[in-house]
């Protein structure tokens, strides 16, 4: 298995280089975006009213975006960010503060499903890096203040009212300059699902939030997280990814003597923080290094590292390869000669796939197949099995 990440610089509000990005994923994003036909989708009045209400610095921005795309009633009601489908990782993040501040995170979750774009942005007034996910958004990034943030999976199977998170890390990044401000803006905006998001600054302040549907946000002084907030609330998907056990992990080595900045960079890229479960779902794709006192950061595999710093961001492009092989029933990926993605990936499989594998507490075959069945009856994913599975008590 191979992926290539592409490093993508464009230090001003979204243009060319973005609406390339755009042309290429859109398409594939649009089949995901539009597959859930429940009535409880919110029309786009709904969708602007909730934006201007939660995130309201945001609205010249979402207005450049449909402006450029040309946006259809569609295509802007997925820029709002608000009530998106369903979608979780795994992932782990830690922040230390020895010889230097950093912020530390794997991302773990399906190879057809990542965009692969590191991206620098100057969409308002604070200069962005980031990991590109949902086209506008974020699963991790850093801003020109020094302030870094990350995400995981928060181990619940409720949805809810609220925001896709990586619309929500945007906002943040863009108009928030130290922790205090993030936690402000973090704790009045709600979120679709559950997460847990890590912010630091240059100064070392640091916050862990949580965030659950139907909620009160919680805000910890945490320095890392796995899967799971505080209690286990879905055992099955706590087994599969070991939050527990990557928890107790991060927590020893935390509280360990004369640990260096470089040394808990390295430990995230070995067991039992690196996962190699890509056919089930659950690999690590990358590393991400935040270093907010120097600006600067890094995306770090095994065998590889692409860095990056705001006095210094290239384009730039690297492929990686993957000790484990995808199953038969994936789809490849094709480069063209930028490094960009030609013909969007059949992301429905994928995702099925990834809750299957997550959600199923049954190792057999047999059982897996006939929750598949459910979850994608007809070739398609079947929105309201979906959301009855996710919202059933457990």
């Amino acid at each position: 298995m191979h992926l290539q990440f592409k490093a993508v610089s464009e230090p001003t509000k979204a243009g060319r280089k973005w609406k390339k990005l755009f042309d290429t994923y859109w398409e594939g994003y649009r089949s995901w975006f539009l597959s859930n036909t429940s009535k409880s989708v919110p029309d786009l009045k709904k969708c602007e009213k909730a934006l201007k209400e939660f995130m309201p610095k945001f609205w010249d921005s979402y207005q450049h975006l449909c402006k450029i795309t040309n946006s259809d009633e569609d295509l802007a009601r997925f820029f709002t960010g608000f009530q998106p489908p369903a979608y979780f990782g795994g992932c782990a993040q830690a922040v230390i503060q020895t010889d230097e501040i950093q912020l530390v995170r794997n991302y773990d979750y399906h190879p057809d499903l990542l965009e692969g774009t590191l991206l620098l942005s100057k969409w308002n007034s604070k200069k962005v890096i980031g990991s590109s996910d949902c086209l506008i958004g974020l699963i991790d990034g850093m801003n020109e203040d020094g302030l870094c943030v990350s995400l995981t999976f928060g181990g619940r199977n409720e949805i809810g009212f609220g925001f896709g998170i990586p619309f929500i890390l945007r906002y943040v990044l863009e108009f928030c300059s130290n922790t205090k401000e993030a936690v402000i803006e973090l704790k009045n905006i709600p979120c679709h699902m559950s997460y847990n998001v890590t912010v630091v600054d240059k100064t070392g302040e640091t916050k862990t939030i949580m965030f659950a549907p139907n909620r009160k946000t919680i805000v910890t002084p945490a320095a890392f997280s796995t899967n799971h907030q505080g209690a286990v609330y879905w055992p099955e998907n706590a087994k599969f990814n070991q939050t527990v056990k990557r928890y107790k992990f991060l927590n020893n080595y935390l509280e360990s003597k004369d640990i260096s900045a470089d040394q808990l960079a390295k430990a995230f890229l070995h067991t039992p923080l690196y996962n190699t479960k890509f056919q089930k779902s659950f690999g690590t794709l990358f590393t991400a290094v935040y270093q907010p006192e120097k600006l600067r950061m890094k995306l770090m595999w095994p065998n590889a590292v692409m860095e990056r710093s705001f006095d210094n961001f290239k384009d730039g492009r690297i492929t990686i390869r993957y000790k484990e092989k995808l199953n038969a029933k994936s789809i490849p990926v094709a480069y063209d000669q930028d490094g960009i993605v030609e013909n969007p990936h059949t992301w429905q499989e994928a995702l099925v796939d990834s809750l299957v594998k997550s959600i199923s507490n049954d190792d057999s075959v047999e059982k897996q197949n006939e929750l598949r069945r459910q979850l994608m009856p007809k070739g398609e994913v079947a929105w309201n099995a979906v959301s009855d599975y996710w919202n059933k008590p457990i």
